[in-house]
């Protein structure tokens, strides 16, 4: 597995908004991208911080892992994530050390990029999140 940096750093949020506030204006890092996923019940919006973004994380769903989160641990940071070179090769690594996965198979994420978690328990109470960016196509 090549991991090629940190991606993002995820902080669950009640609202998107009222955060996204703060960091614009305390911070001076606006919103540098929104994405709404249906099929994990949430809005996340990115803010470029240079080497690596943040991404807040705002449920959609009372039913959704973001809400169950933010009701037993309160806004903060979720999860970071590292960008991989090639996503199934790496959970197929990380399976073959015997490392518990939340994701067997990828996902899709953000802007067609694939993802995949590997459980908080594997990792000392963490819960990292492997990403890998979409392929892009050359004609």
């Amino acid at each position: 597995m090549k991991i090629l940096g940190i991606d993002h750093i995820g902080i669950a949020v009640k609202d998107i908004r009222r955060a996204a506030r703060f960091y614009d204006e305390a911070l001076d890092l606006p919103i540098a991208g929104e994405e709404k996923i249906e099929d994990r019940q949430l809005n996340i919006a990115f803010l470029e911080t240079g080497n690596a973004r943040l991404e807040l994380i705002e449920p959609t769903s009372a039913d959704s892992t973001i809400a169950k989160f933010l009701a037993n641990r309160g806004e903060g940071i979720h999860h970071f994530c590292l960008l991989v070179d090639d996503i199934e090769q790496a959970l197929k690594e990380m399976a073959a050390k015997g490392y518990r996965l939340i994701d067997e198979t990828p996902r899709r994420g953000a802007a067609g990029s694939k993802i995949a978690f590997i459980h908080p328990s594997a990792a000392g109470g963490v819960l990292i999140e492997l990403k890998q960016l979409k392929k892009v196509s050359r004609k």
